[in-house]
């Protein structure tokens, strides 16, 4: 049964592939952090992952078991033929990656809802043109160390004004910290997508609870 996307899903939104966690099963991680009580997890497994194509799906089919056990929305990042393999509640996409009219003609008739990747005025203008977009991913909000790639910061002034331009919820990401996250709810941001503030935090309870109290009520 697929999960229907709604803003507060956006509230703790746990990023992470098998680089993310080295030296860790990324099941067991996971399963720490649905306990922990995350709201949205995505499966971005590349960069310096070593896994082959058959490793990454066996790995997929566990983790989005354990999404489904838990009533939680489990996206595959980027790869379509991956997400719709997996049966996943959504993809995301970046800029760079594969055209999102093309991801949302692909995803259709599967009620896999799409996120995108925008980080700047431009980017939402055309976003905002396009029907079946359910979220935008904003940021990086502060230098980031997951991401090589990263867009330049946009710091969370930048970030309110992509919120109040996008006509769907924005969830920012990049940099986020149990400090910032006050700063970044008042922008009207639905929640944080974070990577690092939860697979480096010997108590990722206490980074969940943070995130679910600061995002309680998603402006979109």
């Amino acid at each position: 049964m697929s999960v229907t996307f709604e803003p507060g899903l956006l509230r703790a939104y746990f990023v992470a592939g098998s680089q993310d966690v080295p030296g860790r099963d990324l099941r067991d991680v996971l399963a720490t952090m649905l306990t922990a009580g995350i709201t949205a997890y995505q499966f971005r497994d590349k960069g310096a992952s070593n896994l082959t194509p058959d490793q990454r799906l066996e790995l997929g089919r566990d983790l989005r078991e354990q999404c489904r056990a838990a009533s939680v929305p489990f996206i595959v990042d980027d790869d379509v033929e991956l997400a719709l393999k997996l049966d996943a509640d959504g993809i995301h996409v970046g800029q760079s990656d594969e055209r999102i009219q093309q991801v949302l003609a692909a995803t259709n008739d599967r009620q896999m809802f799409v996120g995108l990747s925008c980080s700047t005025a431009a980017e939402v203008a055309t976003a905002n043109q396009i029907e079946g977009i359910a979220y935008l991913g904003s940021g990086p909000i502060y230098p980031t160390v997951s991401k090589d790639d990263a867009d330049p910061v946009i710091g969370t002034a930048g970030l309110a004004q992509l919120v109040q331009q996008s006509r769907v919820p924005v969830v920012a990401i990049g940099g986020v910290t149990l400090e910032s996250l006050p700063a970044i709810a008042q922008t009207g941001a639905a929640g944080v997508a974070v990577i690092t503030l939860l697979t480096r935090h010997d108590r990722p309870q206490v980074a969940v609870d943070a995130m679910r109290m600061a995002f309680t009520k998603p402006a979109k």
